[in-house]
């Protein structure tokens, strides 16, 4: 009996000291990067630990909460959301956020994501039924803006931060899904009709444009031909003028010069001559005076002599 009893108190302090052991040794912990250790000393916060070694008084500390200070990503599901007029549509999201305080994320509340899960569908339900169905695809990012403001000030005090909250669907009813294809696709015709009238309406204003011009050019090469040939026959007339004038201020020095008038009488009885031999040619019948030998007297009747 005496051996039972001494195996049995071996075994116990055996236990014992093991059981010590392993506390001395759990007594040294290491902190990994971007974590965080909640030490509480007989039941109540002690302290917050990050990254390095943790040493703890064994049976008096021990780590109540491990709490990770990365980014997280945290899935909201679909649920049910009515708009202002009424048109049942599925949201989901999906929010990113992080632990910035570990004594309250431990402590102010229970499942910090979970709360954070919940408090974003409300706000999202809250502000689509604010929103006519139309502008729900258009006010996505006032709808995370409004959800990232709640979950913001409210997760101050839960010891988090919420950086982003993205709405990843908005799935409405089959049929209203169906009438809005149905609008878009009118839309998109009635815009291709006035692109297309726009178009014409150009094109003809071009060709107006473009006829407009033509004319115009046109009339003013016309213009200046016209203008150009009233400058040649100008000319022409003042060179022919001037000549003439030359002629005749020539003719008379020519007719005061010696010998002048008989030369000048002769040509004009030689082209009188030439005249009277032209006619005759041609079978006309022609007038001559009586005598044809005088030529002063026919001279003198015509201002020559």
């Amino acid at each position: 009996m005496a051996t039972m009893a001494n195996i049995f108190t071996f075994l116990v302090w055996g236990i014992l000291a093991m059981v010590i052991l392993w506390r001395l040794v759990r007594s040294i912990r290491k902190v990994p990067q971007r974590k965080a250790f909640i030490i509480e000393r007989l039941g109540r916060y002690h302290q917050t630990r990050t990254a390095g070694l943790a040493l703890l008084l064994p049976f008096i500390d021990k780590v109540a909460n491990i709490l990770d200070l990365k980014e997280e990503t945290i899935e909201v599901p679909p649920q049910d959301c009515f708009t202002m007029d009424e048109v049942n549509v599925m949201v989901d999201g999906v929010i990113y956020m992080s632990v910035v305080d570990p004594e309250k994320a431990a402590y102010g509340i229970t499942h910090y994501a979970y709360a954070a899960m919940q408090l974003a569908q409300t706000t999202t339900r809250s502000v689509i039924g604010q929103l006519p169905l139309d502008r729900t695809f258009e006010e996505r990012d006032h709808i995370s803006v409004r959800v990232v403001d709640v979950l913001s000030e409210t997760g101050r005090q839960w010891g988090i931060q919420v950086h982003r909250y993205e709405i990843k669907n908005i799935q409405p009813p089959h049929s209203v899904h169906r009438s809005m294809e149905l609008q878009v696709t009118a839309e998109r015709e009635r815009k291709a009709m006035i692109a297309k009238a726009n178009g014409d309406k150009q094109a003809r204003i071009n060709r107006s444009e473009g006829y407009k011009t033509e004319l115009i050019n046109k009339s003013q090469g016309e213009k200046q031909k016209r203008i150009n040939e009233a400058e040649g026959k100008a000319s022409e007339i003042v060179a022919l003028a001037e000549a003439t004038a030359a002629s005749i201020e020539k003719l008379a020095d020519a007719i005061h010069t010696r010998g002048g008038a008989e030369a000048v009488k002769l040509q004009l009885t030689e082209q009188y001559l030439a005249q009277v031999a032209l006619l005759a040619k041609k079978e006309t019948d022609i007038l001559l005076p009586a005598n044809l030998a005088d030529l002063n007297s026919m001279l003198n009747a015509a201002g020559l002599n």
